[in-house]
């Protein structure tokens, strides 16, 4: 006979362990590293193509929604706090002035939402997990980085709102090869460590 605390346990959400801090700072600190890539200036604004964006999917699409946007989220509070981790070696709250800065906050959220799209496909899907976890990560691209992107260029350069979407298409290219990488990334980590692929990994 099961024991009924045995039976709230099991249904109790999982809690995060010391492993999973160690990931998400691992992972945080993975995003800031690949700043470390020269930056591509675009457009009239000068806003950048960075790796930032395929560092902020791969981190959801392997850890998550809960630890990927904590991971993303720690790594955007970093940079706001003055360390020079995000594009073209800056940091400190003046990112919040520049015309990228949509872009920037839109990161823990993009990850939130790309994490849990991944976390379905795992669940629900055993066959082409590359394509369905590379439309996981184009979601949180869709519908979070780039809206929260061509606001944030249109509020800090003055521009409108059309202009900024203008714009933002010169990205899209882009976003579209760095998801591709990170979802074959992320199923070789699932193939090497199916941990990964079952969210479970507390310590």
């Amino acid at each position: 006979m099961t024991n009924p605390s045995q039976r709230l346990d099991a249904q109790a959400p999982a809690r995060i362990g010391a492993r999973d801090l160690a990931l998400v700072s691992v992972f945080a600190a993975l995003i800031a590293v690949l700043t470390l890539v020269p930056a591509v200036p675009v457009g009239a604004l000068g806003v950048p193509i960075t790796l930032q964006t395929m560092g902020v999917a791969l981190t959801a699409l392997i850890l998550g929604s809960k630890r990927g946007g904590s991971a993303t989220a720690l790594y955007v509070l970093v940079g706001l706090a003055g360390v020079p981790i995000f594009a073209k070696f800056s940091g400190g709250l003046g990112a919040l002035a520049a015309p990228s800065a949509g872009y920037l906050l839109a990161f823990p959220v993009a990850a939130l939402v790309t994490g849990a799209l991944a976390t379905l496909v795992l669940r629900k899907v055993t066959r082409r997990r590359f394509f369905w976890l590379f439309l996981a990560a184009m979601g949180g691209s869709l519908l979070v980085i780039h809206p929260l992107g061509i606001l944030g260029m249109s509020l800090n350069a003055q521009i409108p709102l059309g202009k900024a979407f203008i714009l933002d298409m010169a990205y899209w290219p882009g976003d579209v090869v760095k998801n591709l990488l990170a979802a074959a990334i992320a199923v070789s980590v699932f193939k090497a460590f199916p941990a990964f692929a079952r969210r479970r990994f507390q310590a």
